[in-house]
């Protein structure tokens, strides 16, 4: 549940482009999460965050590109931060997800996501 809130408001504050800066330290390493990728990658993940027990990866995928099919072994949630994307998993389930929407992923059970549009997304496992 803090992920959520953590990103929901860092999603408006960067959507409002009013974010308060505490000190200089801070503005010097804040980005946009687009700058993470090759512009022209179809599919692209890297590390993003690295938490105490757990990951944050930063994912782009390109309209039509596909995040092939995979699995996890505990339970993620994946925000898209900005596009829309179109998650399945082999049990038939399917959802699309646009700017400030999350899911959460099951362990064990095959899942893919496909580009409908440029996404930005950002997985915590």
């Amino acid at each position: 549940m803090r992920y959520v809130l953590l990103f929901t408001l860092l999603f408006y504050a960067c959507k409002t482009q009013k974010i308060n800066v505490v000190s200089s330290k801070i503005n010097k390493k804040m980005t946009n999460i687009q700058l993470l990728h090759e512009p022209k990658a179809g599919v692209s993940a890297k590390p993003f965050f690295k938490a105490i027990e757990g990951n944050v990866t930063a994912l782009q995928i390109q309209k039509g590109e596909q995040l092939k099919e995979h699995i996890t072994k505990v339970e993620a949630l994946l925000l898209c931060v900005s596009g829309k994307v179109g998650f399945e998993n082999e049990k038939g389930f399917k959802q699309v997800l646009t700017t400030g929407d999350y899911i959460k992923i099951e362990p064990m059970v095959k899942h893919w996501v496909n580009g409908l549009e440029n996404s930005q997304l950002v997985l915590v496992k």
